[in-house]
C-alpha cells in the first residue's frame, strides 16, 4: 500500500459508526447505491460489521451493530456523505434504483446540493447527496 504524504503517513480512510439494522445499511449501501463490501466481520467482542466502499479499500465505511444494540440518533440534516458523479445519467439510475427501494430524495438543509445533487436519507436517516460534477 502506498502511504498518502510524509506528513500523515497513514495507508488507509475508514469512516465508521454504528447502527441498529446492518442489514438495512447494506442493502442500501451494496444493494442500492453499488459500493462493494470490501470485508465483514461476526461476533467480535459481541459486534457485526461491515465495511464497504470503492473499488480497493483505501477509502471505505464500515456499520458495526452491537448484539445489545445501541442508540443511533442520525446528525443534522446537513451532515454528508457526497458521491461525485459526473455522468447524470448514471447518478439518475442510481437515484432511481433507491427510490423503488424506498429511499426517496428528500430537501437539503443547505440549497447549494439542490442543483446538482439529489439528497437521499439512509435507513438511519444519515444523508447521502448523489452530486453530479467532477468533484473538486
Amino acid at each position: 500500500m502506498t502511504k498518502w504524504s510524509d506528513r500523515l503517513p497513514a495507508v488507509q480512510f475508514r469512516i465508521a459508526r454504528p447502527t441498529d439494522q446492518l442489514t438495512k445499511m447494506v442493502e442500501f449501501y451494496h444493494d442500492g447505491l453499488g459500493l462493494e463490501v470490501v470485508g465483514s466481520f461476526e461476533k467480535h467482542d459481541g459486534y457485526d460489521g461491515v465495511m464497504l466502499g470503492l473499488p480497493g479499500t483505501s477509502y471505505h465505511l464500515e456499520f458495526t451493530q452491537h448484539e445489545n444494540g445501541s442508540p443511533c440518533p442520525a446528525p443534522t440534516e446537513d451532515n454528508l456523505l457526497v458521491f461525485y458523479i459526473p455522468d447524470k445519467e448514471k447518478r439518475d439510475c442510481i437515484a432511481a434504483h433507491l427510490a423503488e427501494m424506498g429511499y426517496t430524495e428528500v430537501k437539503p438543509e443547505n440549497p447549494y446540493w439542490e442543483k446538482n445533487g439529489i439528497t437521499i436519507a439512509d435507513p438511519d436517516g444519515w444523508r447521502i447527496v448523489l452530486q453530479n460534477t467532477n468533484g473538486i
